[in-house]
């Protein structure tokens, strides 16, 4: 069993603010100590005015990259029908090397149909997108070995979802990390089909670190059940970070 120490994430959603907003509070962010910066990986507003303010994902990431000196870096998550396996392994070893190590791959399916009919790519069902993700994640895996210069570290690839049959799955074949959305009850029955899948194909399921969003309510029971990863998510205007040095400091306590 592998004993985790508690991390902490934000989610900085990259909406309905100007970019200087967003690399002064990543810059406050890595300074306060958090452990893992989040963006995520979509084309327009998720709530709020659908048309505000919003930048794209892997651009932001390679400027954190260079604008942060300590946190690790990643989206909650990149979605694997936008770009090609082989390009976004390439795109993901490239952010590594300019951030000395410090990225970590989310990826998932993809689920809002806009960024979708917008940009042109072709939405299908729930399961095609998952059957592609299962085909994208060992081509991702296999261009890591072939490019030159290699990644600094084998990256960690997180997988977020909560679907029993397909994501769970495939998180037990090639996740690091897992992050689900469930509240402690669904979290705790997803585990047990989670170790399920491990048995299946072979593996540790401790070597999977569990991921969740965090909420003041449930954190002692989540972290009871096994996560260790809790993230907090803010947005613009104007990104507040009182809840994430609350976090912080529970982090630390839970940690001492």
């Amino acid at each position: 069993m592998i004993d985790r120490p508690v991390r902490i994430g934000l989610q900085l959603q990259p909406q309905h603010m100007d970019y200087a907003t967003i690399r002064r509070t990543a810059s406050e962010a890595d300074d306060l100590g958090v452990d893992i910066l989040f963006n995520w990986d979509h084309f327009f507003p998720l709530s709020g005015e659908p048309d505000g303010l919003h930048f794209e994902c892997w651009t932001m990431l390679a400027a954190w990259a260079e604008s942060t000196s300590r946190v690790e870096i990643g989206a909650l998550v990149a979605c694997n029908s936008y770009r090609n396996p082989e390009l976004l392994a390439d795109m993901a070893r490239t952010v590594d090397h300019i951030s000395e190590g410090r990225l970590i791959l989310g990826i998932g399916s993809g689920w809002f149909e806009r960024d979708y009919t917008e940009y042109g790519y072709q939405f299908g069902t729930a399961g095609g997108r998952l059957d592609d993700l299962a085909t994208a994640l060992p081509r991702i895996e296999s261009r890591w070995e072939k490019l030159n210069p290699k990644p600094t570290r084998d990256i960690p690839v997180l997988i977020g979802g909560g679907g029993e049959k397909k994501t769970l799955r495939l998180t037990a074949k090639h996740a690091d990390i897992w992050h689900s959305f469930s509240d402690p009850s669904t979290l705790e029955r997803k585990l047990g089909i989670l170790r399920d899948h491990c048995a299946d194909v072979g593996r540790d399921p401790s070597g999977i670190e569990i991921s969740v969003m965090g909420k003041t309510e449930d954190r002692d029971k989540m972290y009871e059940l096994g996560a260790r990863l809790f993230t907090i998510h803010t947005g613009g205007p104007s990104p507040d970070l009182t809840e994430l040095r609350e976090f912080l400091t529970w982090r630390d306590q839970r940690n001492a």
